[in-house]
């Protein structure tokens, strides 16, 4: 049965899967600055169209403005996209904070981005006092061979996992409810095990565990930061992605030890216990939370041969 406190926890950790449709949230905080940009654009396409009009070649001057004309329409759909998802994600949020209670906030905010991310949590402050718990839970991957990858997919996977994480708590340290506080960062059992298809979160999610210990060292005792290490997990997105018909799934399971995809809820107690004094003693670790993925492969067992 789950505690109160898991059950407050996993809505906490449901809010916080918003932050992976948010990541275009930053685009619409940075809408006034492009807007100033376009104009200036603009104002040169007109001088330059007026100049060729004047000097008479009035076919590049058509060529010009019809150019104008698509890259203003490029630009002003790109807006709108922008806009649409920064809405969704924040209403996604409101939506989890309201599945919480009436006293919990729910904000979106890019986590590659460090003065969205501090501003989000410096309003949290103001509503609720310094923060007791943090957890850095953004993600984002996909399968995709290194040959098949462009450098801008493989930074932005570390963008969001790695500099998400180190953003995150950076950004927190001095809004921390001192001595006593807790962050917690997930990663996966990929930071550990090479995984074909998966380079650049295989890097991202190392990088996570290494930051995890530098900042137990760093900041202790007055902070403890830990990390959660889920194995595949039922309901997410990720798996979703990573397993996404009823084959690739039995395959999943078949190497588990215990034979199943892991619950959310699970992975919100595993939280609960690092924040809680019982684990007051524990900082710079990683928990595994993975049914036994860590163990080795269990498809390759057949209990059944030999036994009496």
């Amino acid at each position: 049965m789950r505690s109160a406190a898991g059950n407050r926890y996993l809505a906490e950790m449901g809010g916080r899967r918003t932050n992976e449709q948010a990541a275009v949230a930053a685009e619409q905080a940075k809408a006034d600055e492009q807007a100033r940009a376009d104009a200036e654009t603009a104002a040169q396409f007109e001088a330059e169209e007026a100049e060729l009009i004047a000097s008479g070649h009035a076919e590049e001057a058509a060529a010009l403005h019809a150019a104008r004309e698509e890259a203003a329409r490029q630009k002003e759909l790109e807006r709108q996209q922008a806009a649409e998802a920064a809405a969704a994600a924040q209403l996604q949020a409101a939506n989890a904070a309201a599945e919480i209670g009436p006293d919990a906030l729910g904000l979106s905010a890019d986590v590659r981005d460090y003065g969205a991310i501090r501003g989000a949590m410096e309003h949290v402050v103001d509503r609720f006092g310094k923060m007791d718990i943090v957890v850095s839970g953004a993600a984002g991957n996909f399968l995709a061979p290194v040959l098949g990858m462009s450098a801008n997919a493989f930074r932005t996977v570390v963008d969001i996992d790695l500099n998400g994480t180190f953003n995150v708590f950076r950004g927190c340290h001095d809004l921390l409810n001192t001595p006593g506080a807790s962050l917690i960062a997930i990663t996966a059992g990929q930071a550990v095990n090479a995984s074909a298809l998966q380079a650049h979160a295989c890097a991202a999610k190392a990088g996570i565990n290494q930051l995890i210990r530098v900042l137990a060292l760093e900041w202790g005792p007055h902070v403890r930061v830990n990390g959660i290490s889920p194995g595949p997990i039922a309901n997410t997105e990720g798996m979703a992605r990573l397993a996404p018909d009823a084959d690739s799934r039995q395959k999943h399971y078949d190497r588990i030890a215990m034979k199943r995809w892991g619950e959310i809820e699970e992975v919100a107690e595993c939280a609960v216990f690092l924040s809680s004094p019982a684990a007051g003693y524990i900082t710079g670790t990683i928990l595994d939370c993975d049914g036994g993925s860590q163990v080795g492969d269990a498809s390759r067992i057949d209990l059944a041969k030999g036994m009496a």
